[in-house]
């Protein structure tokens, strides 16, 4: 696994910390510890898959629905920022 540099430079975790072990806790079939790990784990997928239709097919406007999934992502984050340090 790669490290966290902020968690390493700052002393405490960042937004995305602990999504790459949520991944793989997914690719595994442990759906509800991959969320317990990065809540935003779902959202964050679904943004990348929406990325991804918008650079390969330009043809079609994607670009709205790329930026709401993109704020979607972000309360997501944040909240299960919260979710991860204050309740989990």
């Amino acid at each position: 696994m790669i490290p966290c540099l902020f968690k390493k430079f700052f002393g405490f975790e960042c937004l995305g910390c602990g999504f790459q072990r949520s991944l793989f806790l997914l690719f595994q079939g442990e759906f509800s510890a991959a969320f317990k790990m990065y809540p935003a784990i779902y959202t964050t997928l679904l943004f990348l898959v929406l990325l991804l239709f918008y650079f390969f097919n330009k043809s079609k406007n994607y670009q709205k629905i790329v930026w709401k999934a993109a704020a979607l992502n972000l309360v997501c984050v944040c909240f299960g920022y919260y979710l991860k340090h204050f309740y989990f």
